[in-house]
Formats: structure tokens, sequence, C-alpha cells
């Protein structure tokens, strides 16, 4: 998988629908929290296991959060 300058790759590690809040982890371990609406292909939803690239952005609470989180679809 080839990632774009800059984006980072990951997993989604957890997502919870009602709420709208997730977490993904990256390869090396790095867990960023992120919001549906940083979900890029509009669905607002993403299921754990769920493959994607993402940029790293400051979040409205202080810490590192995950931004432009896009599955990653295989080919």
């Amino acid at each position: 998988m080839s990632v774009a300058l800059g984006a980072r790759a990951g997993t989604v590690e957890s997502f919870d629908d009602p709420r709208g809040i997730g977490v993904v982890c990256t390869d090396e371990g790095q867990r960023y929290p992120f919001h549906c609406t940083a979900v890029t292909d509009g669905t607002r939803t993403i299921a754990p296991g769920t493959t994607v690239t993402f940029r790293v952005a400051p979040g409205r609470r202080g810490c590192w959060e995950a931004a432009d989180v896009t599955p990653v679809t295989p080919g």
C-alpha cells in the first residue's frame, strides 16, 4: 500500500456508532481518536478492522487526532 506524503496508515481499532467516536491504531502502536465527521467517504461510520489512511491533526481537546480518515480499498 502506498501512503501519500504526510499521511499515515493504520487500522480502525474501535468505533462506537451511537457516539460517532473511534480510534485508529498504526502498525507502530500509536493510537489516535477520531470523530465520525473525519471519515472521508461521507458515511460517518466505519467498521473496526478497516485499513485506513489518515493524517494527524491537533484536536479540540488538546491532543492529537486522526483527520481525513479514508478507507483503503484492496487492489
